[in-house]
């Protein structure tokens, strides 16, 4: 099965309000194979500054922030600036810091009409390790993904 397929597939499986899941390696392999896909990075500015962020060509990434720093007050801004750089029919997966976020953005967008959703799933970060440190425990820079940054 492609890439797609098997991240739909987990969709259906898990129930998901939105197309589909992908590993962070799925969606890297897929963001390499599909040049038209466009990664969504929901974390806010000062995480992308601060932590890291993906190191994808520009033309694939997108950052729209879901809350702000501080406070996490949400962005009442997030479907306008998704409207922005998306069409309702383009692929889409959206990034946070652990797979939270990035769920709650693709399904407000599928409700609002994007039909090609796809969460990024333990996010760029992860999950905390034993000792409360991420990025050791699942996401993107635990894979060895590309990334720049703290």
């Amino acid at each position: 099965m492609d890439i797609l397929s098997t991240a739909r597939q987990r969709g259906t499986e898990n129930q998901l309000p939105y197309a589909g899941a992908l590993t962070a390696t799925e969606a890297y392999d897929l963001l390499l194979q599909r040049p038209e896909i466009k990664l969504v990075d929901v974390r806010t500015n000062a995480e992308r500054d601060w932590v890291g962020r993906v190191t994808i060509p520009n033309a694939q990434h997108a950052a729209i922030e879901w809350s702000f720093y501080p406070g996490g007050t949400p962005n009442p801004e997030f479907l306008p600036q998704l409207a922005h750089i998306a069409k309702k029919e383009d692929v889409l997966l959206f990034l946070c810091r652990s797979g939270v976020r990035s769920r709650h953005a693709a399904k407000l967008a599928t409700e609002h009409g994007y039909a090609n959703c796809f969460d990024i799933l333990e996010g760029f970060e992860g999950d905390k390790d034993v000792n409360g440190h991420r990025k050791t425990v699942g996401g993107w820079c635990n894979a060895g993904l590309p990334w720049t940054g703290a």
